[in-house]
């Protein structure tokens, strides 16, 4: 109610100043609220895992002093079972070898290899043995000879290396700091020195059990546990630059040193256990191995074991889990920091609850009821475990008969040991760590130690250590710049509406470009529009189609919505491919509108994709690189020269540029996107996050969810998620994304200008393949050849875009039509070059080409698969037998591809429609026919029904995974019956049509119609009796004497038009020149700038020179109407094989390129009128004092100059006229004269310039401009290289024609002939019966009592139902693995909200502006 009530308010104000108040309010553009359930459901999260961490931790560690215990000498088992138990001590140590071994063998396998340094890997395995043979020493050797508590305490000395390499690296970025490590060593040395004490008093006291030769363990576990602290050794090293370049090197093999490191760890705990066990001591009996009936022995050390190794691998997931998301104090360091004590409590409180189980015990003393324990080693109601540990913490000097107080020893050495621990590893608890970051940025090793895993995660942590001048650091997000890139073709009103409200969102979301933001980037919008311009008939002026206007009317509707006024800041450019906008955004980010005349440049996507990435890579990081090289503006003379919140700087549209010079091409990002995209900052910003986290991934996509409403839009919604969730996980996990679509994804700079890439995306189409492959799908080719070169494509499911699909049945077929061909020939592509591919590109093994190559084989066998369920349904529906069933559901899809290849397009979608509906009621029927033969087969384990229902609860299982998502289930019988129209009709109608390589989507009903009426001659409606008939003659008839009359007058109009043409261009430039002197723009102070006709006539050879130019494109070009099939006369654009079907016949009369500005500027000076001069001026002052604490003062000039402007205006113009110069003049100064009058009377003079800025901007006209001549040259030569309209004369367009169709009836042979060899075996196999070949499967009722008969099932169908279904299981396994993933990264994004640090800052007296050209030039307020 609260909202109703605020817009009601706002609508009232506007209905003040304007008989129209009424406007359109997008969804998503009210601000983004802080979301306080997700807060908490992030730090509930956080609390999970940190308990999770602690409790692992805790098991971890409790079940390695279990096993040491029971190994023991002292302990009351025997041999046999102490053997045992030291067996599993040793597997302990082994499985994080294990591990590691398969993960890293794996890499190296089906990833990358590269060849290692041998001096590298050398120094490698020599540290690794010496810490494998320390950890072995200490755990095999020494702790069986300590009891419980000293084994607790011991392990915290293994940080003593770490302690000395801080101290001596002086790794602290405060010096003081170092304090930490001194106080570390000191105190892991005195509690060395304890230990060796306690155990003196120990002896000297007589302990029971209590050997003389504990020294000399003592002594060994202080060695070992030296040895061991070389494990992190490269955490400290970091530092040293000659060791950081080794490092460097070993990230490139480290892989393979670790599979070489776990197997001679794993060969050296063996040795220890072997060579100490057998040659020292001789306890190994080998035929003890065997436990025999010995089922107790054998159960407790399976079970201790598993819990060792599950729950220390557990705990090393889960830290790195606790650090991705944030949460380092809470969920890792308190959780691990506290393990041991945890450990203690624990213990204490297990013994004191449950030592009454012990029956049988005195519990008079402490060396009573220690002593008595040794009577219970026989009773079978004694817990074992629990035995054990309380006979170990009796041989501590707490059961000295003659002195108890040297207990306090071992407490004192646990303290020391604990808190020396604590200080060495005191920079975990100020670790920062980027919103997501790799494991390898994180921790040092992927190993983790399972004997010290408390120890092992902390000191694994990785130190932000102060870096050498020479060295980089990763440690702090680099800023990068993101270029948003929309591509519209003939887009409605409502889904320009969506982009632009998208891109208004991200600007709120950014806030002013010269604050910092957390997410640290800026960016720029850019819009590419095909086919902008029109030629006005009557007058042949060239003028903006009503696509743009309506894009103009949605820029000022948006702007309008989120800030209550006009456009401020307007410029409008003249370009050699058409024209430009320009629009300073409500925060001061900047909006680009590129016009594309269709006559100059070429059309169509993958055009404006090369358009935009040779202008944004290509010639922005050139002029960056080289700023030297770029000449003054032709406009010095703009008015606008300083942003929305009046601080002022030099044209903010190079704001970007100059923030760019100190940006990597790495760090230069372009999002592409549709014109109907709607998307969130958080969407764009996690698809960054991805790029920023991996050097090697060229682009990122999101999940794209299909907007719409009717049955084709319900089928999409459901095929899209089930593409998402299953296939492109798998893609990402196993391998790399082959397609990122061009509607919302993230491309890396650098990934699109590296060799082969950009350069080869340029190629023109000239063979039949290519058209196919290059034309039909740009987007997954241009992921082809980023993948080719090496470059990794993610998904992100967590970054959601929303995108119009085709509602009707027909625009479906012909986007599917140009998307089955196109992927085909990629995946194809790939796959060719999959040997070379897997060499240059980590992301992509041989299995994973394998598993491309087996989906491929899947889908080729899509339309006979579908048949053959067909022919299932009929066998049960209506008795018919097996062999006829097939024959009856093979007729349909023969009987359309007939049709295919003989109809029209037009007639085949009809039939296609109609036959997609017969086809669902047979799914219908086919679904209750699975049902009807498990209620007849009295079980649901049957093949087809086990099959069903998995497949029901495994789509549910994803559906719950995915909650946001779960409404897409309900769409899911829509898929079900509408499979025979996806795989087997449209199938058919793509590859038959493959010839044809028009878009046929959003052609435009006016368009089209032209189209259809440019080739008819004659037009005539007659009636006949009760029928209307409809006469039309074409150019297409067999009438060679129309054809030869056309043709004569044709020639004689052109050659009329050649002559009149010439006689115009001679006048043009005069005509030119009288425009510019009649177009004067006025300056907000009162000073008239002729900048654009002064400059045109000072620089006459280059505006010459630019005309002549565009005069050559237009020459050029040719009529290229379309690729005609032979009986085309009755269809519209669908029907025709087109290559380039965006080229026209160019006007040859000349049109002024300045006729379309002046329509254009119009509609923006309506800003300048009465009603929104006020609610301008309003806004815009309260906005430029938005962030000074002058409420009080920001109010009383809002209601002034309001009550100026009334005062000044009221009663001499209406609300709706445009104010005229004189006008303008008068109220600015006017206004300039109230504002400092009330900002003297509030003492207030400081903010003077700030307002009298904010008057100007209210007032000021949208500016024309024109681009520099450097940019002029680059437009120029980027036409005439890659863009220049395609001209095709009619032989070329005959040749490729019958390459295409030659490449159609390829196909469709292949296919046909794979897809027939598949029916006719099944056939076959129908045809000699399933008695003689048949596969018998025992049946079983749900009870789980198993039949007398079989079940019958043929082999090719049980081989296709069973490899369907690994592959579904294998992609489920897939997205479990990345929905894990995702919630990590979505948690650790904390919030969308804008967040970024608002400067509170005075006005400086001197107004500093940037010159691009030679940076360190301060120009002052006095100079301006």
């Amino acid at each position: 109610m609260e909202e109703l009530k605020s817009r009601g308010r706002k609508r009232e104000g506007r209905h003040r100043d304007t008989w129209d108040p009424f406007q359109l309010n997008p969804i998503g553009a009210e601000k983004e609220q802080t979301r306080h359930c997700f807060e908490l459901a992030q730090y509930l999260v956080a609390v999970i895992v940190g308990l999770l961490v602690l409790a692992s931790a805790v098991i971890s560690k409790g079940t390695l002093l279990v096993l040491s215990t029971l190994s023991s000498p002292s302990s009351l088992r025997s041999p046999k079972q102490r053997q045992f138990y030291m067996l599993m001590l040793v597997l302990c140590l082994i499985f994080p070898n294990l591990l590691v071994f398969i993960k890293s063998l794996w890499k190296c396998a089906f990833k990358s290899f590269v060849k290692p340094n041998m001096k590298t890997l050398g120094l490698m395995c020599i540290i690794e043995c010496l810490v494998s043979l320390g950890t072995s020493v200490l755990v095999l050797v020494v702790m069986p000879q300590f009891d419980v508590l000293t084994n607790l305490f011991i392990s915290g000395g293994v940080c003593i290396l770490s302690s000395v390499l801080q101290i001596v690296f002086r790794l602290q970025k405060e010096s003081w700091k170092i304090i930490f490590p001194i106080c570390s060593l000191i105190l892991v040395l005195a509690g060395y020195f304890l230990l060796g004490i306690d155990y003196y008093v120990r002896v000297s006291s007589y302990m029971a059990n209590q050997e003389s030769d504990c020294f000399v363990y003592v002594g060994v576990g202080v060695f070992a546990s030296l040895l061991v602290s070389l494990n992190w050794w490269e955490n400290s090293l970091q530092a040293s630059n000659s060791i950081q370049e080794m490092l460097t090197e070993l990230e490139g093999f480290r892989d393979f040193v670790f599979v070489l490191t776990s197997i001679l760890r794993t060969l050296i705990i063996a040795a220890v256990y072997f060579i100490y066990y057998k040659l020292f001591t001789n306890t190994i009996v080998w035929s003890d191995f065997y436990l025999g009936e010995d089922k107790e022995s054998l159960k407790i050390g399976l079970i201790v074991f598993f819990m060792q190794a599950f729950f220390s691998a557990a705990c090393h997931w889960f830290g790195v889990v606790a650090c991705k998301i944030h949460a380092i104090r809470m969920s890792f360091a308190l959780p691990v920091c506290s393990t041991g004590p945890a450990m203690l409590i624990l213990g204490i409180i297990l013994f004191i609850t449950q030592a009454d189980k012990l029956e049988g015990v005195d519990s008079t003393s402490i060396q009573d009821f220690c002593s008595s324990l040794v009577e219970l080693s026989t009773k079978n109601t004694t817990p074992v475990v629990l035995l054990e540990l309380t006979r170990s913490i009796c041989r501590t000097s707490l059961n000295s008969p003659y002195l108890t107080w040297p207990f306090s020893l071992l407490a004192l050495e646990g303290i020391c040991m604990w808190l020396g621990f604590i200080t060495s590893t005191y920079y975990v608890w100020k670790i920062k760590v980027q919103r997501i970051e790799r494991t390898s940025q994180l921790f040092v090793r992927r190993l983790y130690e399972s004997a010290f895993i408390d120890l092992s995660l902390l000191l694994n942590t990785k130190m932000k250590v102060v870096r050498a001048r020479n060295q980089e650091s990763n440690d702090d997000l680099e800023n990068c710049v993101i270029y948003l890139c929309a591509t519209m073709w003939h887009e409605t009103y409502d889904e320009m509406l969506k982009i632009l409200t998208s891109m208004f969102r991200l600007d709120r979301y950014r806030g002013d470009p010269k604050e910092e933001h957390k997410d640290v980037f800026d960016f720029e919008c850019h819009i590419y529009v095909d086919d902008s311009f029109m030629i006005e008939k009557g007058t042949g002026k060239k003028l903006v189609n009503s696509y743009v206007n309506d894009l103009i009317h949605v820029v000022i509707e948006v702007y309008r919505v989120f800030t209550n006024k006009e456009p401020d800041d307007v410029s409008i450019i003249e370009t050699p491919y058409g024209g430009r906008l320009m629009f300073v955004m409500p925060e001061g980010n900047m909006l680009y509108v590129h016009l594309k005349d269709k006559s100059l440049i070429r059309n169509k996507k993958r055009w404006s994709q090369i358009m935009y990435l040779y202008y944004l890579l290509g010639w922005k990081g050139y002029i960056v690189k080289n700023p030297q090289k770029i000449t003054r503006q032709n406009n010095p003379c703009r008015a606008s020269l300083i942003s929305l919140d009046g601080e002022s700087f030099l044209l903010p549209q190079y704001d970007n540029d100059s923030k760019r010079k100190h940006i990597t091409d790495d760090n230069t990002y372009i999002m592409a996107l549709d014109g109907d995209t709607d998307f969130q900052p958080k969407a764009l910003i996690l698809l960054v996050d991805r790029l920023r986290m991996y050097d090697n991934v060229g682009a990122a996509c999101g999940r794209i969810h299909p907007t719409g409403m009717g049955p084709m839009v319900w089928y999409q919604k459901f095929e899209y998620a089930v593409g998402h969730w299953l296939q492109k996980t798998a893609e990402h996990v196993f391998g790399s994304v082959l397609c990122s679509p061009g509607c919302f994804s993230l491309f890396r700079g650098s990934a699109l200008m590296d060799d082969n890439v950009l350069k080869r995306y340029t190629t023109t189409a000239t063979k039949a393949s290519e058209y196919v492959q290059y034309d039909q799908g740009e987007d997954r080719w241009l992921c082809t050849l980023l993948l080719q070169q090496g470059w990794r494509v993610e998904y992100n499911a967590a970054s959601d875009a929303y995108t119009n699909s085709p509602q009707e049945f027909k625009e479906f077929y012909n986007q599917r039509r140009r998307w089955g061909p196109s992927t085909l020939a990629n995946t194809l592509d790939l796959l060719h070059s999959g040997g070379e591919t897997v060499k240059r590109n980590s992301s992509i093994s041989r299995l994973y080409i394998f598993y491309q190559m087996f989906t491929v084989s899947s889908s080729i066998l899509g339309p006979a698969s579908v048949s053959l369920m067909i022919a299932g349904a009929f066998q049960f529906v209506f008795q018919i037998p097996g062999t006829l069933s097939i024959v009856i559901s093979v007729i349909p899809p023969v009987f359309y591809m007939f049709v295919c290849f003989v109809a029209k397009p037009n007639l085949q979608i009809s039939i296609a429609a109609i036959m997609s509906v017969l086809y669902a009621f047979l799914m219908t029927a086919s679904f209750f026919s699975i049902i009807g033969d498990m209620v007849q087969q009295e079980t649901f384990l049957t093949p087809t029904g086990l099959f069903l229902v998995s497949m029901t609860i495994m789509y549910l299982v994803t559906a719950i995974l995915h909650p946001e998502e779960f409404s897409m289930i309900i769409y899911g019988l829509m898929y079900f019956i509408c499979i025979p129209s996806g795989y087997l009709l449209l199938t058919i109608y793509s590859l038959v049509n493959m010839h044809i390589v028009s878009w046929g989507t959003r052609e435009s009903s006016k368009e089209m119609e032209e189209k259809k009426m440019q080739s008819v001659l004659c037009d005539r409606n007659c009636k006949l009796c009760c029928w209307d008939v409809k006469i039309q003659v074409t150019q297409e008839t067999d009438n060679l004497i129309l054809q030869q009359m056309q043709n004569a007058i044709s020639q004689k109009t052109q050659a009329v038009l050649s002559s009149s043409t010439y006689e115009e261009v001679l006048q043009i430039p005069q005509e030119g020149n009288k425009h510019h002197d009649a177009r004067k723009e006025i300056h907000p102070s009162g000073k008239r700038c002729f900048s654009d006709n002064k400059l045109q006539h000072e620089d006459g050879d280059s505006a010459s020179g630019y005309s002549r130019s565009d005069d050559s494109i237009s020459k050029n070009v040719s009529t290229n109407s379309s690729l005609d099939n032979e009986d085309d006369n009755e269809d519209d654009d669908d029907t025709m094989t087109m290559f380039y079907d965006d080229t026209m016949q160019v006007e040859t009369k000349l049109v002024p390129d300045s006729d379309w500005v002046e329509p254009v500027k119009t509609e923006f000076l309506k800003k300048l009128t009465y009603a929104n001069m006020k609610r301008n001026l309003q806004e815009q002052i309260r906005y430029t004092l938005r962030n000074k604490n002058q409420e009080d003062v920001c109010e009383e000039l809002v209601m002034m100059l309001t009550d100026t402007v009334n005062g000044e205006l009221k009663d001499r113009v209406g609300p709706e006229d445009i104010l005229s110069e004189s006008k303008l003049e008068e109220l600015q100064y006017a206004l300039d004269e109230q504002a400092r009058r009330i900002l003297k009377t509030n003492r207030a003079e400081r903010l003077e310039r700030r307002v009298k800025r904010a008057i100007e901007k209210t007032l000021i006209a949208p500016q024309v401009e024109k681009l520099t001549e450097d940019e002029t040259d680059f437009w120029i030569k980027l036409l005439e290289r890659y863009l220049s309209p395609i001209v095709d004369d009619k032989a070329q367009k005959e040749v490729v024609t019958r390459e295409l169709k030659s490449l159609r009836n390829k196909a469709v042979f292949l296919y046909f002939i794979v897809n027939v060899l598949w029916v006719v075996a099944t056939f076959f196999l129908q045809a000699i019966g399933s008695d003689v070949i048949s596969i018998k499967i025992p049946k079983f009722y749900p009870n789980g009592s198993q039949a007398e008969d079989y079940l019958k099932v043929e082999p090719l169908s049980l081989m296709f139902l069973l490899s369907f279904a690994v592959l579904l299981i294998i992609q489920f396994l897939a997205m479990l693995y990345h929905r894990i993933y995702t919630l990590i990264h979505v948690v650790s994004y904390r919030s969308s909200e804008k967040d970024y640090k608002e400067k509170n800052e005075e006005d400086d007296e001197g107004l500093i502006l940037e010159n691009q050209i030679a940076n360190g030039l301060v120009i002052t307020s006095d100079d301006l």
